[in-house]
């Protein structure tokens, strides 16, 4: 039989065509007329049985490839997801590719349908923005609050609004730190005020007063409110922006509380409001995250983090199963041979096998004898190997996730000069 695709053609055997018989090809041989032969291919030349089909003949030399010697890769001058398409065409499962092609495979998918997601959510707001394209104003209001809020680079306004958010995030940074030093804290256990820690309180509740104004904005102009409170970037600043107003909440219940004469009971109770609002001032750091909106360096390294899930998850188990090696040859080289007995028990030597292998040695366990240096020492080298087997991924990873936030930046940045 003589296959034509795309100007090139092949003399192929009908043995070998039975081999796949589910494949398209496989099919010719059961055709009885002209109409099913034409339902399989694109034209067909009864003088000489020639079968044209107006496929990739690139994509086809390698199918014929896997059809006389079994061995399935992709090109390294296709696109993967041309040559998925191929395969979808000719008949031919994607189980048959090779490991490494399948891996390369599935990469590109994953790429494809961010960069979906992210055109989706694109045109979605172009639709939104459709929406109000009537000359009332209100929607002139809208789409330049819009702008300012979500798009730093659409002018000026955006670009003083990204300004001053910042630097509330930054003003809230400093002022958390100021607020741990020691003598504001013993203030603070005193029940006292100076104008330092009233200070701190006002500058508190402006930067939380910025933020809540933010937040207040962006609900304004979203079009889906469920879509806007389930994106992560707004739940952070939900979860930022709540822990002031609960402390606020319960400081006044606890000062009524102070207020009444009581007992043990009483103390108990308000060191245990004093540890909540200790925990919910702490979480003010959330704020830090904010900076996401505004940096593509910080979008691109949460991007990392969930492409790189799997390199992460074997970079706990190699950790998990050296620790689990180690810690026990430790310990009972100690335990045994060891001058002092400062590993006690193997959980105990779990702490030492981390921050070995991690190289960070704080040397509050030092192994004394020489068979427990050795066991330190093979730990150490151990953990440099095993942590810098996946970094390589990870690293290639964030390169190509910035690489493409950064294009789609240009991409939405064109669009809207358009």
């Amino acid at each position: 039989v003589i296959i034509n695709v795309g100007g090139i053609k092949y003399k192929v055997p009908w043995t070998t065509l039975e081999n796949c018989p589910l494949t398209r090809l496989g099919k010719l041989k059961s055709c009885n007329n002209y109409d099913e032969i034409m339902n399989i291919c694109d034209d067909y030349d009864v003088s000489c049985n020639e079968f044209f089909f107006d496929r990739n003949p690139s994509a086809f030399r390698t199918i014929m490839t896997f059809l006389t010697a079994g061995k399935l890769r992709l090109l390294r001058e296709m696109c993967a997801l041309s040559f998925q398409e191929e395969l979808v065409y000719w008949g031919i499962e994607e189980d048959h590719l090779e490991w490494c092609c399948k891996k390369r495979l599935r990469q590109k998918e994953e790429e494809a349908a961010e960069a979906r997601l992210y055109e989706g959510e694109m045109v979605f707001s172009e639709t939104t923005q459709c929406a109000f394209q009537d000359n009332s104003r209100l929607s002139l209001c809208m789409r330049k609050l819009r702008d300012m809020v979500e798009n730093p680079h659409s002018g000026i306004p955006g670009k003083i609004f990204a300004c001053i958010s910042i630097s509330f995030v930054a003003i809230t940074a400093v002022s958390l730190c100021i607020s741990t030093m020691p003598d504001v804290r013993e203030e603070e256990d005193r029940g006292e005020c100076s104008r330092k820690c009233y200070d701190i309180f006002v500058l508190e509740t402006v930067c939380v007063a910025w933020f809540s104004f933010e937040f207040l904005l962006r609900s304004i102009q979203a079009e889906n409110k469920c879509a806007f409170l389930k994106t992560p970037l707004n739940i952070i600043d939900i979860l930022a922006i709540l822990p002031f107003y609960i402390s606020l909440i319960v400081d006044m219940v606890s000062t009524k509380n102070s207020s009444k004469p009581s007992g043990g009971a009483g103390n108990k109770y308000l060191e245990r409001v004093g540890l909540v609002l200790r925990f919910l001032r702490a979480l003010r750091i959330l704020y830090v995250m904010r900076l996401a909106r505004h940096s593509l360096g910080l979008q691109t390294l949460g991007l990392t983090v969930r492409r790189c899930t799997r390199e992460f998850g074997l970079l706990l188990l190699f950790l998990c199963v050296a620790m689990a090696l180690f810690s026990p040859l430790v310990y009972l080289a100690e335990s045994e041979l060891g001058a002092k007995q400062e590993f006690t028990s193997v959980p105990t030597s779990y702490w030492w096998a981390v921050i070995s292998m991690t190289t960070v040695g704080y040397g509050d366990m030092v192994p004394r004898s020489i068979p427990g240096q050795v066991v330190a020492l093979s730990s150490i080298l151990s953990g440099i190997l095993l942590m810098a087997f996946p970094v390589t991924s990870i690293f290639h990873t964030f390169s190509r996730s910035y690489s493409e936030l950064k294009e789609q930046q240009q991409r939405a940045a064109s669009r809207q000069m358009r």
